[in-house]
């Protein structure tokens, strides 16, 4: 009766490399699925919220007509400004322009008027843009 034992000699270090590999291919497959998966019929419609166009509203300073002009696509809001500013309501409201540029970085940033943060020099202005503003994309939504 002869028996052959064998003798298999592992080195940690190769067990360790072979783990953190195993892993890491683990890791990336899951990556790969989520990446790569069809996105719902839910998302699309949520996605494509505005009508692709240039809405105005307008604000009245002082028998002043200013037009609040905001350009969106389908899903995104591209561009806030006034379309007719002139030299003589920038005189007698300093605000107005500082303080539009404010409001329309945080929408952009955000893409929607939740949580927008107010000045502390000028709350009453940025109140009365972000109606317009709201007045505008409601316009935008309904459009059709």
């Amino acid at each position: 009766m002869s028996s052959k034992t064998k003798i298999v000699v592992l080195h940690m270090k190769e067990i360790v490399y072979t783990a953190i590999f195993a892993v890491l291919a683990i890791v990336l497959i899951i990556l790969l699925i989520f990446m790569f998966r069809p996105k719902s019929q839910e998302t699309n419609a949520e996605a494509d919220k505005y009508v692709p166009g240039v809405y105005t509203s307008t604000v009245t300073l002082n028998n002043t007509a200013l037009e609040v002009e905001v350009t969106v696509d389908e899903s995104h809001i591209n561009s806030i400004r006034f379309s007719n500013l002139d030299e003589t309501v920038t005189t007698m409201y300093p605000l107005i322009q500082p303080t539009i540029e404010d409001i329309a970085e945080q929408v952009y940033e955000k893409q929607s008027l939740d949580n927008i943060e107010y000045s502390e020099e000028y709350p009453y202005t940025s109140q009365i843009l972000t109606s317009a503003i709201d007045e505008a994309l409601e316009k935008a939504i309904t459009a059709e």
